[in-house]
């Protein structure tokens, strides 16, 4: 009787099955974000999350239909339910953890792929248990509503119709709504209520006892709530001003008596600085001042113009509020698809009303416009992150159209590099010589950054030279004669990148694997001959 009265409430199966379609999806929109400020966000990244889940989908669904015929009762189908529930509402408060012994293992075994195999076992270890257990539901509940074969295409239609509909609304609901208002760990907190409550509501309906493992497992909830509801990502961090997440990106301010650092889904590194004296930064930013005086600027405040300058990848605008402060008559507006770093700028990083920053793509932005300017500075390149369709030929042949004559567009390049021929600062650099007549480059030191200019004009050169002389800041004379003496002209190559064919994330992969193989070299050979010991 008890198993007749759930299969004739067919309605509360199908909102199991709405349910956990819509958790799925939560927990996959989740996961990208939990492993974005320690892997990035790459569409590497997303192929295994989104793979990951795949196979635990699939083995989920082999396993749901050979048990539920082999035992056609649904009491089991809401244990597994409830466990991954339990998993999921645990992620927040463990998963960051689990993040770093794997990724310090993995740094370890393995000389190359680290990235890949760092995350794919992250997500294996993380992600497919609970994603498995989901994976049960559907043919659970198809063996449970089915009663006959005259209607069970309909039945199973519905099934799979209330599965897509979760999962629709378990793709918005994360990415609008949840995620940039209460953050991450919260998202997975309210997920894996939703299907505790569920499995709730089935116990009490069919009149079973709370037994032990369930009471067990809501206390284990509780717990999680309360270690997990405001969980840092940095968690060895104990004086972060901010830290939040928006739509697009994991965010992090953090200051001290000398500057303000802001770092986007990575937990080291700087993507924007305001330095509260107002001194230079020491950074790529300083090098890139290069490019006014290479467009002429400093002729067209002599002459009562104004120039014009745009940056695609406003950040924070340490790049803008430099600008202002160096040169006379410039109108600066920059464009940043993250309004909530557009915020930060102006409550932290003191970024002046009168620069003009639009919420936009880059690229888009500068399709829907026809404005020409003297300088257009590119800073859209975060680590692996960077978006293909800003660094193809197509992309920068709009840039070119939107420079006036003798314009100069500067690209940062921060991605470590060294003379391989297959590295993705030799790629950017050879597409954007395809377009440009004149390229030269100068590496920012002390960091991994380069700085690339290019233009149309051959005497950029001698024009930057003649009007940084001029100039009267001391300590910025000093710095463009640094750019003057390391600038060097870039002898292109063959490797061109375009909107069809731009492979962006495994050229950056590859000097990630780099990066690490030379910063752990030390430390390998200290574990090789004094163990962990002598790591600590």
């Amino acid at each position: 009787m008890e198993k007749k009265s759930i299969l004739n409430n067919k309605m509360f199966l199908y909102m199991t099955e709405f349910f956990a379609g819509m958790s799925v999806m939560a927990v996959e929109l989740g996961a990208s974000r939990l492993l974005a400020p320690y892997f990035s966000s790459s569409q590497i990244v997303w192929t295994i999350i989104i793979g990951t889940i795949m196979i635990a989908m699939a083995l989920g669904n082999i396993y749901g239909g050979k048990a539920a015929d082999k035992d056609p009762s649904p009491d089991k189908l809401y244990k597994r339910i409830l466990i991954a529930a339990i998993w999921i509402a645990a992620i927040p408060v463990l998963g960051k953890y689990i993040i770093i012994a794997i990724s310090a293992a993995v740094i370890f075994a393995v000389n190359s792929n680290f990235l890949v195999i760092a995350a794919f076992a992250t997500c294996m270890i993380v992600f497919v248990f609970p994603l498995f257990l989901l994976g049960t539901v559907t043919p659970s509940l198809a063996k449970y509503t089915t009663e006959s074969l005259d209607d069970n295409g309909k039945i199973i239609g519905t099934l799979g119709a209330f599965n897509t509909v979760g999962s629709i609304i378990g793709t918005f609901v994360p990415t609008f709504v949840t995620i940039p208002a209460v953050g991450t760990s919260i998202t997975f907190l309210i997920f894996a209520g939703i299907l505790i409550a569920l499995c709730i509501a089935f116990f009490v309906s069919t009149g079973k006892k709370v037994t032990v493992k369930t009471a067990a497992g809501l206390i284990i909830f509780v717990v999680c709530l309360f270690f997990g509801h405001s969980t840092s990502f940095a968690f060895w961090e104990n004086d972060l001003t901010y830290e939040g997440e928006s739509v697009y990106n994991y965010l992090q301010v953090k200051e001290d008596p000398y500057s303000v650092i802001l770092s986007t889904n990575v937990l080291f590194g700087v993507q924007s600085i305001h330095i509260k004296s107002g001194e230079l930064t020491g950074m790529y930013y300083d090098y890139a001042l290069a490019a006014p005086y290479m467009s002429g600027i400093k002729e067209k405040a002599a002459a009562g113009e104004d120039a014009e300058i745009l940056v695609l990848g406003m950040g924070t605008g340490t790049y803008a509020t430099q600008i202002l402060k160096y040169f006379d008559n410039v109108n600066v507006e920059g464009v940043e698809i993250d309004d909530k770093i557009t915020n930060l700028a102006h409550k932290y990083f003191e970024l002046p009303e009168k620069v003009k920053v639009t919420t936009y793509d880059g690229r888009a932005y500068l399709a829907a416009i026809d404005k020409k300017y003297d300088v257009i500075m590119v800073d859209a390149y975060q680590d692996i992150t960077i978006p293909f369709q800003m660094s193809s030929t197509e992309f920068f042949n709009m840039v070119k159209d939107h420079l006036n004559p003798g314009g100069v567009m500067v690209v940062n390049m921060n991605m470590y590099s060294d003379d391989n021929e297959s590295t993705i600062n030799r790629y950017l650099a050879d597409t954007i010589s395809s377009v440009f007549d004149n390229v030269a480059t100068v590496k920012v030191t002390g960091s991994t950054n380069k700085e690339l200019f290019a233009t149309d004009n051959p005497e950029f050169m001698s024009r930057f030279a003649e009007n940084s002389k001029l100039e009267g800041d001391e300590r910025l004379r000093a710095m463009m004669e640094v750019v003057e003496d390391n600038c060097v002209s870039y002898e292109a190559g063959s490797n061109i990148m375009t909107d069809d064919k731009a492979p962006v994330e495994l050229l950056g992969m590859r000097q990630i694997d780099s990066i690490i193989k030379d910063e752990v070299k030390y430390y390998k050979e200290i574990y090789k001959t004094q163990g962990f010991e002598g790591l600590f």
